[in-house]
């Protein structure tokens, strides 16, 4: 939901400019932000929800660093599980992908505006300015769709529960360093820390 916003935030930065500080004011970025806070609470209670309907009569062991919806899965058993663990696939896949068409929807009236602009350095200066978002929503969704989407088969228990921690844990955590490598001051400060480090390693 954050990064829909986010690509909601850039059209209108690059599509109206004159008019940014109208639609994204801080009192449109504080309900934007709440929507984004409500959407995963409305996820959140809906996979809890259908958890709840899971019968678990075996190992109560999670293969996973924390309460993931697809490890317990894992453990459930009776008649019902199957229908459940397709409604949580369902409800996932529903919300990444209606995201992700809104996203690229940003990015068509994006992309329309860009290549209005005359000049070659306008138009990079503008999409460079969509490539810390763009970087962001291509590593979440590559790996949202490894987890959701990938054909059964022989993968190690391991191998799911590293790929769920990635989703859940890398993406986030990387999205700040990414936004921050964008900023001028931040990127002084350390290429001075690398200087001072490398003319100290010289000495």
């Amino acid at each position: 939901f954050l990064l829909m916003i986010m690509g909601y935030d850039r059209y209108v930065a690059i599509c109206h400019p004159l008019r940014y500080n109208t639609l994204m004011s801080p009192r449109d970025c504080a309900r934007l932000v709440s929507c984004c806070w409500a959407g995963g609470s409305v996820m959140g209670m809906m996979l809890t929800l259908i958890v709840f309907h899971l019968t678990f009569c075996g190992s109560n062991k999670i293969y996973h660093f924390a309460c993931h919806v697809l490890a317990l899965l894992k453990l459930a058993c009776g008649k019902e599980t199957a229908s459940v663990t397709m409604g949580v696939i369902l409800v996932c896949v529903t919300a990444l992908m209606g995201c992700l068409f809104l996203i690229i929807l940003s990015y068509v009236f994006i992309v329309a505006a860009i290549l209005r602009i005359p000049s070659a350095e306008g138009r990079h200066k503008t999409f460079s300015t969509c490539v810390s978002h763009l970087t962001i929503v291509v590593v979440h969704y590559g790996f949202a769709s490894l987890i959701y989407l990938k054909p059964k088969g022989s993968h190690s228990m391991d191998s799911n529960t590293l790929m769920a921690t990635t989703y859940t844990v890398f993406t986030p955590f990387l999205s700040p360093i990414i936004f921050s490598l964008r900023n001028k001051e931040l990127k002084n400060a350390i290429q001075r820390s690398f200087r001072r480090k490398f003319s100290s390693l010289s000495s």
